[in-house]
């Protein structure tokens, strides 16, 4: 196996790589289409210039990766309805304050009055809600599997301390049944996956083995530094070549087999599968992650029931089909247009993980 772990040796080896493809794509009769599952990758893909420089050869397409870009509009729509409330402070991520709901959006809401707090972790928004005992502390819960085991962490503390002003507003996704959803589409065509390092920390690879063995996809777990990401296409590319599907590691560093078995007891003891709704995707059986009954006093959607008008996508914004690989955002009528960072439409031109805002930034 080459070694990508050193910048320099990545570029030493790109002309291998670049050979590799050439010989991949004879072995297809067709240019190779390998998709980036996580929105970190996208964005140093465009950073980079990795997509520029390997077109020639392949095409490096987004997917589902961004958590915040896969968030339903519903569930953007319930988080304005429960920033209303009076006495409620929001805390959240700061991507989630500019995206835009049906009608508003957090940052509309708090310039007419609404408490909305930007944390960087969800340990803040405790802290907040011990400093304001008089206050309803919402924690919008965003994140794959990844953020789940801090959150986790942080409802124990609260129980701990016995605080009944902490709630936390799961909007938590897994990614392995979306690619289910995503692979199952007749319509993509996809010779390879590059898939999250940072989720797999938690799962493990064993999750991610159905890619290869029910739909003969090669796949290959990546970091995130440049020589990662050509890693990972490289490992790939020797899979297509040799006519080959296993789901790989490459981020050897920090991925295991079974992932990180304490973090996964953790988030099985404060979380339960569920349907989910996903932009783009529609609802996804046992996609998302509730907070379960036993600790239904810190579940703000139990907590705050609150009705909310049927929910709409922005008219004309493509995010939906950018998340499912059907284009790419250049392809949206509305991009660097009618949605930039500084006016978005849609949530993929908001988030610093979203492909219409690497590609506005870096392409």
């Amino acid at each position: 196996m080459l070694d990508f772990s050193n910048a320099h040796l990545g570029r030493l080896f790109l002309p291998k790589l670049i050979d590799l493809a050439r010989k991949a794509t004879d072995q297809l009769g067709r240019p190779l289409v390998l998709m980036e599952v996580c929105g970190t990758h996208t964005v140093a893909i465009s950073r980079s210039g990795l997509r520029s420089l390997l077109a020639d050869h392949m095409e490096l397409r987004s997917g589902p990766g961004c958590p915040v870009c896969v968030s339903d509009q519903s569930d953007i729509d319930r988080i304005i309805a429960l920033a209303r409330l009076p006495g409620v402070i929001m805390a959240t991520f700061g991507d989630m304050v500019r995206v835009p709901g049906t009608g508003s959006s957090l940052e509309k809401e708090r310039a007419l009055g609404a408490r909305v707090e930007v944390c960087y972790s969800p340990r803040e928004a405790l802290s907040l809600a011990c400093n304001s005992p008089d206050k309803e502390i919402i924690f919008l819960g965003v994140g794959f599997e990844t953020t789940m085991p801090a959150i986790a962490l942080t409802i124990a503390e609260a129980e701990r301390q016995g605080l009944n002003n902490f709630t936390v507003l799961s909007i938590h996704k897994r990614v392995p049944p979306a690619m289910k959803v995503l692979l199952d589409d007749p319509e993509l065509r996809i010779d390879g996956l590059i898939l999250p390092g940072h989720v797999c920390t938690i799962t493990g690879r064993k999750v991610f083995d159905f890619i290869s063995s029910k739909y003969r996809i090669p796949a290959v777990i990546a970091g995130f530094e440049p020589a990662d990401i050509m890693q990972a296409i490289y490992l790939l590319l020797e899979q297509i070549a040799r006519g080959e599907a296993r789901t790989t590691i490459g981020y050897t560093r920090l991925v295991h087999e079974n992932g990180n078995e304490k973090a996964r007891m953790i988030i099985d003891e404060f979380f339960e599968p569920v349907d989910a709704p996903w932009r783009g995707f529609g609802p996804i059986p046992g996609s998302g992650m509730a907070l379960r009954a036993i600790r239904r006093q810190f579940d703000a959607a139990r907590k705050f029931p609150v009705e909310i008008p049927p929910s709409s996508p922005p008219e004309g914004c493509a995010c939906g089909q950018v998340l499912r690989g059907k284009c790419k955002p250049g392809d949206c009528p509305l991009f660097g247009e009618a949605c930039t960072p500084s006016a978005p439409v849609g949530p993929c031109m908001v988030s610093s993980e979203g492909a219409c805002a690497a590609y506005y930034r870096y392409e």
